[in-house]
């Protein structure tokens, strides 16, 4: 049994935690409160008082916010399903294939890391220019797919037994069949995290859009909501109602996904 200061000094670290908890989450309430409002300034207004729906049916009526979020949705599913399979099989590549310099080679990949984004922008759009990939789905999920994703893999992958690899070998699978029959089911709760960070990433995006986009028809939503300011006055309560429904769908994957994504980065460190 806890003695009095033990049970007060949890009570404490309680009421501290609580605290700090409704701080932490008292933006994204006002943010929502706020979206279903009209009003042309920023006030801490907390009351209930002519509540409505009416900012959101005018972004999808006046701003075709559809359209965006069809092209958001497009580019996440593009940018997970590469980045899985990529950084999953360069990671196979590196950990369960041994060749002469692998580690280094890894080192150096590794170092791309140390690269800021802004450097590689205008060489980026150049390439993808001159291959006519402007405007498309696929263009604007390619930037996810750099060496974090191979790293994490890599750093799951390695408890995974050579033993059961090189039975597989001596059986007579193929490579790619290992790979895909024995490898892939037991690196699931790294793919899931991987998948996370990488819809995150890609959905909240904001300046690779802004680059590679020239038609208004392929903006995202990241894009359309910079919309909504308007030069002389601007209508926060529809400005929220953007931001509430580019925070939801990230926010409810992370609330479905929170115990595989958990696991899958608490156990990337695992080695043998």
């Amino acid at each position: 049994m806890k003695s009095k200061k033990e049970q007060i000094s949890s009570f404490l670290t309680g009421i501290i935690l609580i605290f700090f908890a409704v701080l932490a989450l008292f933006p994204f309430f006002y943010m929502i409160l706020t979206s279903f409002k009209q009003t042309y300034s920023m006030e801490l207004d907390l009351s209930l008082k002519g509540l409505s729906f009416q900012n959101f049916r005018t972004i999808f009526k006046n701003f075709d916010f559809a359209k965006y979020f069809f092209n958001s949705t497009m580019v996440v599913l593009i940018a997970c399903l590469l980045n899985a399979i990529i950084s999953s099989m360069a990671a196979y590549g590196f950990e369960k294939k041994k060749f002469k310099g692998r580690e280094v080679l890894f080192g150096v990949y590794l170092a791309t890391l140390m690269v800021p984004s802004q450097v590689i922008l205008i060489p980026l759009f150049t390439i993808i220019q001159k291959l006519h990939l402007i405007n498309t789905h696929f263009v604007l999920a390619l930037p996810v797919v750099n060496a974090f994703g191979v790293f994490l893999i890599r750093q799951f992958m390695a408890s995974v037994p050579d033993e059961l690899i090189e039975a597989a070998r001596i059986d007579g699978c193929r490579e790619f069949k290992i790979y895909y029959s024995i490898v892939l089911p037991l690196i699931k709760p790294v793919l899931v995290s991987l998948t996370v960070f990488t819809f995150i990433t890609t959905w909240n995006d904001f300046v690779w859009p802004l680059i590679a986009v020239t038609d208004s028809n392929m903006s995202t939503l990241t894009l359309a909501l910079a919309s909504l300011q308007g030069n002389y006055a601007t209508n926060y309560g529809l400005v929220m109602a953007g931001a509430t429904l580019v925070f939801l769908p990230p926010f409810l994957l992370y609330i479905f996904l929170q115990k595989q994504f958990v696991e899958g980065i608490a156990l990337s460190g695992v080695k043998g």
